[in-house]
């Protein structure tokens, strides 16, 4: 297939992020660092004259976050992405998915869609505007962990950098504007009882036994749940709740003292994250109470907000007119919230499928590609540019 240079261009900057792998996990044996992606972005923006700031994630080891800007002043751009990729079974790939394939109009790689490709082409797309007409700052922002922890964006967050009026994260939505995404809190429920010999089971507490009481009680908190938040603009309008991972006990002639049940809750825009972690702890106190258990409740990470940026927003307008498509809603979560918090109109539009990420031979249509540098370069001209 002949590609023009732009697309040459990208698929070079493309195949040196795909062979630097920057997998995030919570499993510290298969986590790594994201500096080699880091390092990479940040030289080819040096080289074309933007001012780079590397910045570690605060709490997290070995990782790192770019700020690069090219400008000076207030307002402008910024294009956001994270730097890492989720884990992989490598027997499940059709080819090694640390190195990119072009096959048949589409481009195979670990993190090819979800996101890494985001970054080349938001380069040539500044080169297809010239930075020469850059009056108003614009920026690119590279994120560690948000496959994981949300470690990055935390420590952006935290600081309060950088600013600008308006940010375009590239996450895969297939080139159609996203507004709104769905928060994510994921919790550990210990439920604590007594251990004893199973021949004897009154002189003991099963806590697979209080975790029953747990779950049921957390069945009927979920459908309160769906009877209260309901937002058609989400394929799954109301919250949703998922028993993800349970364990207890270690023998079957012994009496569990310890259950431990790890759920995924998907949050509506306009649900609080603590106000939730509070009803979860008041129910667990409540369905366990006088029947001998005790419990520990704990985040598995601080949890991410729901997005909704308001339809009338410059960067929602833009971004429709350009693409042709109204702006809608999506099920994952993202960085969006925060840039939203910190006062910066934020769209999700991205060249990838949300439907091919997370998966063996996940990859990304080359036809993509072309509209994509026009949508970015529209946006920059359109944000930072004098005319």
């Amino acid at each position: 297939m002949m590609y023009k240079s732009s697309e040459l261009n990208i698929f070079s900057m493309l195949s040196h992020l795909i062979s630097t792998p920057s997998i995030s996990s919570k499993d510290p044996k298969i986590d790594q660092s994201n500096k080699g992606v880091i390092d990479l972005i940040a030289q080819w923006l040096s080289d074309i004259g933007f001012s780079i700031e590397i910045i570690p994630s605060i709490g997290a080891e070995d990782k790192f976050n770019l700020i690069a800007s090219y400008g000076s002043g207030e307002g402008g751009l910024i294009l956001s992405g994270h730097s890492d990729t989720v884990p992989f079974d490598e027997d499940r790939w059709s080819g090694d998915p640390l190195k990119l394939r072009d096959i048949d109009g589409r481009w195979y790689g670990l993190g090819v869609s979800d996101m890494k490709c985001f970054f080349p082409i938001a380069i040539e797309a500044l080169k297809r505007v010239g930075l020469n007409r850059i009056e108003k700052p614009v920026y690119i922002v590279a994120t560690a962990d948000e496959e994981s922890t949300m470690s990055g964006i935390y420590t952006l967050y935290n600081i309060k950098k950088p600013s600008a009026d308006y940010v375009v994260i590239g996450e895969p939505t297939g080139l159609k504007p996203i507004r709104m995404n769905k928060g994510i809190m994921m919790e550990s429920i210990k439920v604590i009882g007594v251990d004893g010999h199973s021949s004897d089971p009154e002189r003991g507490r099963n806590a697979i036994e209080g975790m029953w009481f747990v779950m049921e009680g957390l069945m009927r908190w979920r459908k309160n749940l769906k009877d209260k938040y309901n937002n058609p603009s989400f394929s799954v309008p109301h919250p949703t709740l998922n028993f993800g991972r349970i364990h207890g006990g270690d023998s079957p002639n012994r009496i569990c003292p310890i259950c431990e049940l790890q759920i995924d809750i998907r949050l509506n825009p306009g649900m609080d994250i603590e106000d939730v972690r509070t009803s979860i702890g008041d129910l667990v106190s409540e369905v366990i109470e006088n029947k001998g258990f005790s419990s520990e409740i704990k985040p598995l990470f601080i949890g991410t907000p729901a997005m909704d940026t308001p339809e009338h927003s410059s960067i929602v307008k833009a971004s429709e007119e350009l693409t042709g498509y109204r702006s809608g809603a999506v099920m994952f979560a993202t960085e969006g919230y925060f840039f939203n918090k910190m006062g910066m109109e934020t769209i999700i539009l991205g060249p990838g499928n949300i439907e091919v990420a997370h998966r063996p031979d996940e990859y990304l249509e080359v036809s993509n590609i072309e509209p994509a540098l026009n949508i970015y370069s529209s946006l920059i001209d359109r944000f930072c540019c004098h005319y």
